[in-house]
């Protein structure tokens, strides 16, 4: 079982709503679901968010949002390694345990 996990967090400090910002026509995290899926390499691609809004548009651009990220992995010091284990924890709870996993982040690919 393969797993993809794109962290994709509301609360961006930065860029706020940086992962919807509209970039060359496209939310900026539909650049990252769609070059996971075009890959056909994972049997899952999984958003990992806090955020309604993004949870709604990832589903719209065909990754799954199978659990809300808890409040304690979506602050602004919160690593990378915690939201992908988490993902990785959440699968195994519910589903055959991934044999590899990727993270990919929202960003534009071509």
């Amino acid at each position: 079982m393969n797993l993809a996990v794109i962290p994709a967090r509301g609360g961006s400090k930065r860029i706020p709503r940086k992962n919807i910002k509209p970039f060359c026509g496209k939310p900026m995290i539909a650049w990252s679901i769609e070059a996971a899926k075009a890959s056909s390499c994972f049997d899952r691609i999984i958003v990992s968010t806090d955020d309604d809004e993004i949870a709604e548009i990832s589903r719209d651009w065909g990754a799954e949002v199978p659990f809300v990220r808890p409040a304690e992995l979506a602050d602004d010091h919160t690593g990378t390694t915690a939201v992908i284990a988490h993902a990785i924890a959440w699968q195994r709870e519910n589903g055959p345990s991934p044999a590899h996993v990727c993270c990919i982040y929202a960003t534009r690919h071509s």
